[in-house]
């Protein structure tokens, strides 16, 4: 091989690999995530709900105009998220911010996108979203797995930035 096609050839490789090497995206959306094709939401099955992580607590979703749009608090309390987003059949592509409760300044909120692909469950087993998120600006990507909370109602006004730890001293307290 020439020198020169050979540095061509090693020129190529290494932008291809500066950009992640092929693309593989969602529909056309972030290619951080893996390759997920939208198929039909199931029969008798809504976006709308709350679901549940081990780690990021309660999610509520609504539908609002064309819109999926959610809110979460962790289950230890400390953050609190939105996202917003668009449904094609049983995927939604959404960007997310969380916030930290009691901080302030750059490193009090996060934000990001991701994706979730709604899966109805088998026999009695509950539907479920099977997740990826990312940070902004990272190639890392993380999983969001939720299980349907059956029976619970949505209501993304109950999750806001009002610290849960700030408690009003009991009725008759006083400094001493």
């Amino acid at each position: 091989m020439k020198p020169r096609a050979w540095l061509y050839g090693a020129g190529i490789t290494l932008v291809v690999a500066a950009s992640g090497g092929a693309s593989v995206s969602c529909g056309g959306a972030n290619a951080k995530f893996a390759s997920v094709k939208a198929g039909e939401m199931p029969e008798n099955e809504t976006w709308i709900g709350v679901y549940y992580n081990p780690v990021y607590g309660y999610l509520h979703l609504i539908e609002q105009d064309t819109n999926i749009v959610g809110r979460w608090k962790r289950t230890d309390a400390s953050h609190w998220g939105e996202l917003s987003g668009t449904a094609d059949g049983n995927v939604v592509q959404f960007t997310w911010k969380e916030h930290a409760y009691g901080a302030l300044g750059p490193s009090s909120e996060s934000h990001g996108s991701g994706v979730f692909v709604y899966k109805a469950g088998k026999g009695k087993e509950a539907p479920e979203l099977d997740g990826q998120y990312s940070l902004e600006n990272s190639d890392s990507v993380g999983q969001w797995h939720c299980v349907k909370q059956v029976g619970q109602k949505a209501d993304i006004n109950s999750i806001n930035g009002d610290n849960p730890q700030d408690t009003a001293p009991a009725a008759g307290d006083k400094w001493n």
